[in-house]
């Protein structure tokens, strides 16, 4: 299951995690110390939904958004 954004999911992160936001407004984790990154947070476990967005490059009435999986997918 996927979670809306919240200020504290970003100060509740372990020590060694920070995060980044993709150029598409997707926010993932980094894990520092292991040098990887997740979608899922990682004390919940649970992806970050940032909502859709609409873009130039998209048809008329078409947006880009996430699964709770993190798989991009287009709604019309």
């Amino acid at each position: 299951m996927a979670a809306d954004l919240q200020p504290e999911w970003i100060s509740c992160l372990p020590a060694s995690w920070s995060y980044g936001v993709t150029r598409d407004g997707r926010i993932f984790f980094v894990n520092e110390e292991a040098k990887s990154t997740t979608w899922l947070h990682p004390v919940s476990g649970e992806a970050v939904i940032t909502g859709h967005r609409k873009t130039p490059d998209l048809p008329t009435g078409w947006e880009e958004g996430y699964t709770f999986e993190g798989a991009r997918c287009f709604i019309k």
